[in-house]
């Protein structure tokens, strides 16, 4: 009986571990079997994803100096006393057309840059407070920096940036504005103001000024050097303007001597479901590379085969019919951009997910989201590697005589992980076979890739020559800390991100205590583009593109950025400003920076 008993357990026994294991491997098969290509992905419950975009508390004044004052100034955001003020202020700003224009010769030179003086002008009228609170220094002419020294100067100051200048408005464009460019006009039907600069970057200008006009009419004033700078020529890349400025807060404040620095960038809007804002920590590099063909001329009636002009465009086809690689790299801002995207989007597709926590370690994985999502998003996919766009052709001065010379410029935008040189030398490798095809001599950036000596049984047909076409080709920069030690500064932006959206939404606690946001994920982003803080790399490690620009009304291409009907609703305007009183109170009471 004891034995009958003894067998009798065993296979009960048997039979209980062969249906574990059976359902150990089918779970296991599903997860395969949930992943493309094979990639194995372990189960989400398996991944600590708090530690893959980690978050903080909503950060909000505290102190009896500061915490009265913010509450006041949340109100008077709502007034209609102030909301007239905030569009007054805006408008007079968009009125003044100050544009910028590409190669433009230095202030003194060229009449254009007279409007600078009419912004000059109207600041002193719009904002007396500040003109009479602050120390202003003028820097080549145009470029402005205030200083407003606060009581205790062992605490490194903090700089606020934006742009004067606008982009040139089109001439031709002109009927298909909405309301006139430079009007400034106010809908007030739909909430919406109009007027070149309205988003970019006027409001950014606007706000802070208007900002900190109200904490000195309010009595408040600062523990911690608040310094503002203001360049003019950010969309014809800062040459006269950031660029000199740049040198002067170097000599002012030296190396590494700023907390941080707030630019124009990024901002919030919904991404699978939630919302995230996305503060630029990093920035692509730049380069436009002059490609000019020379051959002989003549008169078009007996023409070679190939032209001056056919040769370049040859050359351009090469160039966009072999682009740069993208490829998605580990402890980069996209791929911690899509780990905050994974770890906190409500609805982003369950095999999307996964993969992206599989590619912190996994190969297939990261290639498997390239394949997912990268290579399907064309903003995400210009992010991620370096970008080639043939934007200006020069060549040819009339219709019946054969070009000598004909060049077109290359504009590029390099991976992080890149460098100018990299991709000098791919644009080098790939016009090194068509040259030879061709019977062209080369030379690239000052040096022979194909000598005359090299075709020995013919003359060479012509000649190709790159080049950097401006000389302000720039390296990527370096990365702002997020995590680990000396993200202080990051966790302290965080913060004040997510009290302004909390409060501007009425969503913190009765109870007044900081509380993890509602709403709001803070992630590390970064643009497609440069800002003027591309000069002041040697003043902090710390510098954040955000101006908390919401995203939910369509992005740039509702806000008309760059293009016709440049707009910002009323809304969005009042947060940036609450914004910047929020960043303002705080960094007066934080002491992590020093």
């Amino acid at each position: 009986m004891t034995f009958v008993l003894k067998l009798i357990s065993g296979l009960l026994i048997g039979i209980y571990i062969s249906f574990s294991l059976g359902r150990s491997a089918l779970d296991w098969g599903k997860t395969l079997d949930s992943s493309a290509n094979g990639v194995a992905i372990l189960p989400t419950q398996e991944l600590d994803t708090a530690k893959l975009c980690p978050q903080v508390n909503a950060l909000y004044p505290q102190s009896s100096k500061n915490a009265g004052i913010w509450t006041n100034f949340g109100e008077l955001l709502d007034t209609e006393g102030f909301q007239k003020l905030a569009i007054e202020k805006l408008s007079g700003l968009i009125q003044i057309p100050s544009e910028s224009y590409d190669n433009m010769p230095p202030p003194g030179e060229d009449p254009r840059w007279e409007t600078m003086g009419q912004v000059h002008d109207y600041l002193a009228v719009a904002f007396p407070l500040i003109h009479s609170t602050f120390s202003l220094a003028k820097v080549n002419t145009y470029g402005l920096i205030y200083e407003w020294t606060g009581s205790d100067t062992s605490l490194k100051p903090y700089l606020l940036a934006a742009h004067q200048d606008v982009v040139p408005v089109n001439p031709e464009t002109l009927d298909t504005w909405t309301y006139p460019p430079y009007s400034g006009f106010y809908d007030a039907e739909t909430g919406i103001i109009w007027g070149r600069g309205a988003s970019d970057d006027k409001a950014s200008l606007a706000g802070i000024m208007l900002t900190l006009e109200t904490l000195i009419e309010k009595g408040w004033t600062p523990k911690r050097t608040v310094v503002l700078a203001f360049g003019f020529d950010e969309e014809a890349s800062g040459i006269h303007g950031a660029k000199t400025i740049g040198k002067a807060l170097d000599e002012i404040y030296g190396q590494d001597g700023l907390a941080f620095i707030v630019d124009e960038g990024g901002g919030f809007k919904d991404v699978y479901g939630t919302i995230f804002a996305t503060p630029g920590v990093a920035e692509k590099g730049h380069a436009d590379i002059k490609v000019e063909v020379t051959s002989p001329g003549g008169h078009s009636s007996v023409p070679p085969v190939h032209t001056t002009i056919g040769y370049l465009a040859s050359i351009i086809t090469e160039l966009e019919n072999n682009p740069f690689p993208v490829e998605l790299a580990r402890d980069t801002v996209p791929h911690d951009t899509l780990l905050c995207y994974a770890s906190h989007g409500r609805d982003i597709p369950h095999s999307l997910k996964h993969a992206i926590f599989k590619s912190t370690h996994c190969d297939a994985a990261l290639r498997k989201v390239e394949n997912m999502f990268v290579s399907k998003d064309r903003w995400y996919s210009s992010l991620v590697g370096t970008t080639q766009a043939v934007d200006m052709v020069f060549g040819g001065v009339k219709a019946n005589a054969l070009p000598e010379s004909a060049y077109a410029i290359v504009n590029h935008r390099i991976n992080t992980l890149s460098s100018v040189n990299e991709t000098a030398a791919h644009d080098t490798q790939t016009i090194t076979g068509i040259a030879r095809a061709f019977n062209l001599t080369l030379r690239a950036f000052g040096e022979d890739v194909i000598p005359a000596s090299a075709y020995l049984l013919s003359e060479p047909k012509g000649h190709i020559e790159l080049s950097q076409a401006f000389n302000h080709e720039l390296e990527p920069a370096p990365r702002t800390p997020t995590s680990g030690k000396g993200s202080e500064p990051w966790d302290f932006l965080s913060g004040t991100i997510k009290a302004t959206y909390d409060a501007h939404r009425s969503l913190r606690g009765t109870d007044g205590e900081e509380s993890k946001s509602k709403s709001v994920i803070v992630s590390p982003g970064m643009s497609t583009g440069n800002t003027d803080t591309k000069y002041y790399w040697n003043l902090t490690r710390h510098i954040f593109r955000y101006n908390h620009k919401n995203g939910a009304y369509g992005g740039e291409i509702a806000t008309g950025v760059h293009t016709v009907n440049e707009n910002i609703p009323l809304d969005h305007y009042l947060e940036m400003i609450r914004f910047f009183s929020t960043l303002i109170l705080n960094a007066d009471e934080a002491e992590v920076f020093e």
